[in-house]
């Protein structure tokens, strides 16, 4: 049963990215609308998790990258609005107390838990890993250590994370069974738009797939993906009836097109075979970098003060390690392992 105290608390949500390079339009659907509107209504964390990083790629050269990378995403959340004085951003490896409660809640969950995640399976096969290690296996029980360690009721994570939230909510209810009340089983809150196809129309957007915009490319870079984007493969002539659904183009019209009479005269003219693609494309162009422009413009800002993203980790990780320290104390102190010495 939850204390008095705990349903007093303010409540908390917890989302992340790992360092791999750069975000783009997938993650600004998938959850940083979510995150932006969570800065405003409970104390939001944001965990760049370079111990993730790791499970895939353990190479020196590719560790050598991940610093960069911190500092690119730090600068992306930035740029849509993030603001560090609401939001806690901090970085993983630098809250050991994440890692303390890992090896906790790897004793209650089975391997076969661990196996049935559908997103490792897909992970393995996609990056053509033989041999998974022990820490792709562990990934979804460091997942839950992430958002169990800041206590986090509300997770906005894409729809192909909802089965790690899963597992997490499973371990908070055993935790919880077996020792007293410490954690929520936090929700899930997926984003308006839970997946955004790439521009190949065949898969999500991803960078390992290449085939995505990115919140901090320019505008030509951004003119020539789109003209280059998947389109009705049966169309073969401006003048052939095409189909919307579907269609890719269309898809980031309806998302990211503020021009939604605009957007309604392209489907009509694509319908009837009134309208190429290349003009259709040409208006998608224009109205992603309408869209991109003040992100470009407030990541120039803090891209000129490069002190500012390290301060903004500091004290991020200052504030999360704190939190970690705590509830590591709750967890011990539940469970029977809380020593004299050590309180």
């Amino acid at each position: 049963m939850k204390t008095a105290a705990a349903n007093k608390r303010t409540k908390r949500a917890l989302t992340g990215d790992r360092p791999t390079g750069k975000l783009h339009l997938g993650h600004y659907v998938g959850t940083l609308t979510s995150r932006l509107r969570l800065q405003d209504q409970c104390e939001l964390f944001l965990v760049i998790a370079d111990y993730h990083a790791l499970t895939t790629d353990h190479r020196r050269q590719h560790i050598a990258q991940i610093s960069g990378n911190v500092r690119k995403i730090v600068l992306d959340y930035l740029s849509v609005g993030i603001d560090p004085e609401k939001t806690t951003i901090y970085v993983q490896s630098q809250v050991p107390q994440i890692c303390e409660l890992q090896l906790i809640f790897s004793m209650l969950v089975t391997v076969a838990q661990a196996q049935r995640i559908p997103t490792l399976k897909e992970m393995i096969a996609t990056q053509g890993i033989d041999n998974p290690s022990m820490g792709l296996l562990g990934y979804p029980i460091l997942q839950a250590a992430d958002i169990l360690a800041m206590r986090a009721d509300t997770v906005p994570v894409g729809k192909d994370q909802e089965a790690h939230i899963e597992l997490c909510r499973e371990i908070a209810r055993r935790f919880n069974r077996l020792y007293g009340y410490v954690f929520p089983e936090p929700k899930v809150l997926v984003g308006e738009v839970p997946t955004l196809v790439g521009l190949d129309g065949r898969n999500k957007m991803s960078k390992s797939l290449q085939n995505a915009i990115y919140l901090s490319d320019d505008g030509e870079t951004v003119r020539k993906k789109v003209m280059s984007m998947y389109t009705d493969p049966k169309r073969l002539h401006a003048t052939d009836p095409g189909k919307v659904e579907g269609n890719p183009v269309f898809i980031y019209h309806d998302v990211f097109n503020s021009d939604k009479e605009e957007v309604a005269e392209l489907k009509r003219r694509y319908r009837k075979g009134e309208v190429g693609d290349v003009e259709v494309k040409e208006r998608l162009s224009r109205a992603l970098n309408e869209f991109l422009a003040p992100i470009r413009t407030r990541r120039a800002q803090y891209n000129d003060e490069p002190q500012i993203v390290e301060d903004i980790l500091k004290r991020g990780t200052a504030r999360a390690r704190s939190e970690a320290i705590e509830t590591v104390r709750l967890s011990r102190r539940a469970m029977g392992l809380a020593y004299a010495f050590s309180e």
